[in-house]
C-alpha cells in the first residue's frame, strides 16, 4: 500500500491534536527534570501575538451585508472608511481568528496568540497555551498555566508590564504566588515592598530568558504565521515548537554539564 496526501493529512490532523502534542511536550521536560535542569519555585509567563492564516479580506460582515465579493481569483478591495470589529464582522477562511493589535499605533491583523510558562533556572519552557486575542487572554492563560504547572507555595511569577493589572496579581496572591510583575510608572498593583526585594530585581532579570524561547519559536520553529486553520490545530503546532525548542536547550545544557 503506498500512502496519498490524504492518508498524510488525517495522520497530521492527529498528531496536532491537544491530546497528542501536549503528552509529547510533557515527556520533553521529564527528561528535562530528570537531568536536574529545571526549577521548580521561580518562573516567567509572556505571550506573543501569531498571524493567522487569513486575509483581510476574508473578514467580512456577519449578517452578510456589505458588497458583493467582486469577480476574480485575487480581487482588489477597499477598507477606507468601514468600521470593522469581532463584533460585526469575522474571516470567512478562520472564523476563530479575531482582529487584534497590541499598541495603539500599531496595524491591526487576524491573529489568535500563544503563551508560555518557564524556569527561570535555564529558561526551559513549562507550560504553553494558546488563545483567541483578546485583550483579557495574556493573564487568563498565565493563571490556566499556574493552576497546571505550579506546585510549590511561596513560587515566583515573573512578567512584564502588561500583567500589571490588580486582577492577576490578586489571582496569584490567592494562590499564595508571589508576583514579581514589571511595575507601571503609576497605578502599579505591586507593593512596594516587594519591588525592593533582591528576588524581585532577579526575577526581572531572568525573565528575559522567556524571549529567547519566544524568538526561536518564530524564527526556527516557523511560528512567526500559523500554517493551519483554527484554535485546536493552533495549540498542537505550538507545542510541538516549544518542546523541539526544549530539546535544543537541552542538548546545549547537557554539553555543558559534560564540559564542566
Amino acid at each position: 500500500m503506498v500512502w496519498d496526501r490524504t492518508v498524510f493529512s488525517i495522520n497530521r490532523d492527529r498528531l496536532l491534536d491537544d491530546d497528542i502534542a501536549r503528552p509529547f511536550f510533557r515527556r520533553v521536560l521529564h527528561l528535562a527534570q530528570w537531568q536536574g535542569f529545571v526549577s521548580d519555585e521561580h518562573f516567567s509567563v509572556d505571550g506573543t501575538m501569531i498571524e493567522a492564516w487569513a486575509s483581510h479580506k476574508s473578514f467580512v460582515p456577519k449578517d452578510g451585508s456589505g458588497p458583493d465579493k467582486p469577480a476574480g481569483r485575487n480581487p482588489e478591495t477597499n477598507f477606507k472608511g468601514e468600521k470593522r470589529s469581532n463584533a460585526t464582522h469575522q474571516s470567512t477562511t478562520d472564523p476563530q481568528a479575531r482582529l487584534y493589535k497590541k499598541g495603539e499605533f500599531t496595524e491591526a491583523k487576524l491573529r489568535y496568540m500563544t503563551h508560555a510558562l518557564s524556569e527561570n533556572r535555564n529558561g526551559l519552557v513549562v507550560d504553553v497555551e494558546s488563545t483567541q486575542a483578546t485583550g483579557r487572554a495574556e493573564w487568563e492563560a498565565a493563571i490556566r498555566m499556574v493552576d497546571r504547572s505550579v506546585r510549590k507555595p511561596g513560587a515566583t511569577i515573573g512578567a512584564d508590564k502588561g500583567y500589571d493589572t490588580a486582577e492577576f496579581v490578586g489571582e496569584l496572591e490567592r494562590r499564595g504566588i508571589r508576583a514579581h510583575v514589571a511595575r507601571k510608572v503609576t497605578g502599579s498593583a505591586v507593593d512596594g515592598r516587594t519591588a525592593r526585594g533582591k528576588g524581585y530585581a532577579m526575577s526581572l532579570r531572568r525573565r528575559k530568558m522567556i524571549e529567547e524561547a519566544f524568538g526561536w519559536i518564530k524564527t526556527v520553529g516557523g511560528l512567526r504565521k500559523t500554517r493551519h486553520k483554527g484554535l485546536e490545530k493552533l495549540s498542537g503546532q505550538a507545542l510541538f515548537a516549544f518542546a523541539a525548542y526544549n530539546l535544543t536547550r537541552l542538548l546545549n545544557l547537557m554539553r555543558q554539564a559534560a564540559t564542566a
